[in-house]
């Protein structure tokens, strides 16, 4: 019985009000509009279905892969012969265990978690108010902008090991460092919900910082279009989009991926684009990049292999 046969069985047994998708084209569910179908999708709503949902997975072969909104994911043209779980039905955001504490689960939108902190009047999350990604991909990631990062807010997070159970880790503890934490190394852990320590702060003054960034985000990237964000790390005394820019390389296409003319830092889909012309821009701009100024660009986003 192969993993597939195995787990419509188990679901329609012990999770008949889970909603399984099949053939699911990744392209709905990532911010490149690019991949192809995965054999599963599951769309839990509550913790406790995915531990259950992770739990057996694992068991009968599924390799589970845990995505938000996809905001930061390149997937195969051909799909994945894989179960891939969409986190974004977890999305439940509510003060705290603590004073001044936001706590969210994995699927909630920065955005969300960001406008809730402010209607308590809690201050620190400004930055994450324009990231058009999940909570828990952020952790993971340790997504950051305008200055601002996960690791600086983030009290404890409450994680799933396939091997130990459920871990509530303490932000001191998940290693963070530039676009890295902790998980970055269990890529088979999933985040279920995450506890943000802010501070007091005045809720209009909170409000007018969040639209200042997003003024700025929109007036220098490209979102009318397709794209997973910032394609490369910042490299060590540098910055990805000036060194392409220096390169040359703005408007140069592939098929429908191309180098954002907006922004040089972004790899968009210009309409039609598959992950293989996204993976060849990158090919072209790493070389042309390291050919001319002796730095190698780093992916950010993650580029999952086909099976």
């Amino acid at each position: 019985m192969d993993w597939v046969t195995e787990l419509d069985k188990w679901a329609a047994d012990y999770l008949p009000d889970l909603r399984i998708a099949a053939e699911e084209p990744m392209a709905r569910h990532t911010s490149f509009r690019i991949g192809g179908p995965a054999r599963r999708m599951a769309f839990p709503e509550s913790g406790e279905q995915m531990v259950l949902l992770l739990s057996f997975a694992r068991e009968c072969g599924a390799r589970p892969l845990v995505i938000g909104n996809g905001t930061n994911l390149l997937a195969p043209d051909g799909g994945l012969d894989r179960l891939v779980i969409a986190a974004a039905g977890l999305r439940r955001v509510e003060a705290g265990p603590d004073p001044d504490t936001v706590l969210a689960e994995a699927g909630a939108t920065l955005a969300q978690t960001a406008e809730f902190a402010c209607k308590l009047g809690l201050t620190g999350l400004e930055f994450a108010h324009g990231i058009p990604g999940t909570v828990g991909g952020a952790v993971y990631m340790n997504a950051g902008a305008y200055g601002g990062e996960m690791g600086q807010v983030v009290q404890g997070v409450s994680v799933l090991f396939p091997e130990e159970g459920v871990r509530c880790i303490p932000g001191g503890e998940m290693a963070f460092s530039y676009r890295r934490s902790l998980l970055s190394d269990h890529p088979e852990a999933a985040v279920l919900h995450v506890v943000f320590h802010l501070s007091p702060g005045d809720p209009a003054a909170i409000r007018e910082k969040m639209r200042e960034l997003m003024a700025r985000r929109k007036a220098s990237q490209p979102l009318e279009h397709p794209s997973a964000g910032s394609t490369f790390k910042r490299p060590e005394g540098h910055f990805a989009g000036a060194l392409i820019q220096q390169c040359g390389l703005k408007g140069l296409t592939v098929g429908g991926a191309q180098v954002s003319e907006k922004h040089a830092g972004f790899l968009i889909n210009r309409g039609g684009a598959t992950c293989r012309d996204v993976l060849a821009l990158i090919r072209q701009v790493q070389e042309r990049v390291l050919a001319e100024t002796g730095v190698l660009l780093e992916p950010e986003v993650r580029i999952l292999e086909e099976d």
